[in-house]
């Protein structure tokens, strides 16, 4: 797998893996604990290099998941994670980017991940009771003392990445993005073009639904997040089935897999955008990870960009809740 370069000089590969999903939000996990140490195993061997996780995922579950199995592997992965909730006895009761909890985080997350410092530290989501600037200095103190390499937003809007990327180099920011949410487009992608800035789509196969294994929402189990999620519904599903539609038909004319069709439109965006699709199967890394050698004429862009503009999607891709967390 070839590589990308996010912001200034971090190196990962063109596909990384999201692993939340092996902790939390996707129902119960159907492989053991030693399966999932084999399935980060199996990326890294596929040329996966690039993994992110978050203090939050399964409440510290799956950082210390990732931690074991990547310990052997340490100098040849990068490791994102997430600062930014207030979390108490496991559960997250709002926001705290406040210097002394960035702090503690930092040091926890090391721990569990078995490493001496973190590649990509990440703020989860902003905190409008810390100034901006006060958070990217944290970093940066966290950077000049070796415990974090480079500085992360995640679902920020294009001010606030401004403020932020004025006190302290933002790296990348990660946001929700992919053939059916276009939210980053426009200012925020404006605004990291010209700051130099990497673009990490989490969900970029739409929660699974770009693949086009998802045709009703009676098939997800207890705990599924995607239950909570009005783009979801039933109705939902019927009225943005159109898009999947394109994208199957585009990928049997090329003998691929709609997935692989979703992330090489992502690709070909911009060489600063490194999908993190997620998976508990070796398989599926094997698959996304072919995405890279998947080539997308500017003819079938376009005609996939119309689509979108025409169909449009029906529902938030969160709850009413979660979406007042986003673009602040």
């Amino acid at each position: 797998m070839h590589t990308r370069t996010l912001g200034r000089g971090l190196e990962v590969s063109a596909i990384g893996l999201g692993c939340m999903g092996m902790s939390q939000s996707y129902g119960p996990n159907p492989g053991s604990r030693e399966d999932m140490i084999g399935v980060l195993r199996s990326a890294v061997e596929t040329g996966v290099t690039f993994f992110d996780t978050a203090e939050v995922y399964g409440a510290g579950h799956n950082e210390e998941l990732v931690g074991e199995a990547l310990a052997p592997l340490r100098d040849q992965v990068v490791i994102a994670t997430k600062f930014g909730w207030d979390v108490r006895d496991g559960q997250i009761v709002g926001l705290d980017s406040r210097p002394e909890r960035i702090r503690r985080v930092a040091e926890e997350s090391l721990t569990r991940l078995r490493s001496e410092v973190i590649d990509l530290f990440y703020q989860h989501r902003v905190d409008p009771a810390v100034p901006i600037e006060e958070v990217a200095g944290t970093v940066g103190d966290l950077v000049a003392e070796g415990k974090v390499r480079h500085f992360g937003m995640s679902e920020a809007a294009a001010g606030t990445i401004r403020r932020a990327h004025e006190a302290f180099p933002v790296t990348a920011l990660q946001s929700e993005y992919s053939l059916w949410t276009r939210d980053p487009e426009g200012e925020v992608m404006r605004t990291l073009d010209e700051l130099g800035i990497g673009l990490v789509p989490f969900s970029p196969l739409g929660k699974g639904f770009l693949t086009g294994t998802v045709r009703s929402s009676s098939g997800f189990s207890d705990g599924d997040i995607r239950t909570t999620i009005p783009r979801f519904a039933e109705e939902n599903l019927a009225a943005n089935q159109a898009l999947v539609d394109q994208v199957q038909a585009l990928a049997a004319t090329k003998d691929v897999t709609p997935g692989q069709i979703a992330l090489a439109w992502l690709l070909a965006q911009r060489p600063s955008v490194v999908p993190i699709p997620g998976t508990r199967r070796t398989e599926r890394i094997a698959e996304n990870s072919g995405a890279t050698a998947v080539a997308l004429s500017a003819d079938e862009r376009a005609d996939l960009d119309a689509l979108a503009a025409r169909t449009g999607v029906r529902g938030d891709r969160y709850n009413e809740f979660h979406m007042g967390y986003v673009g602040r």
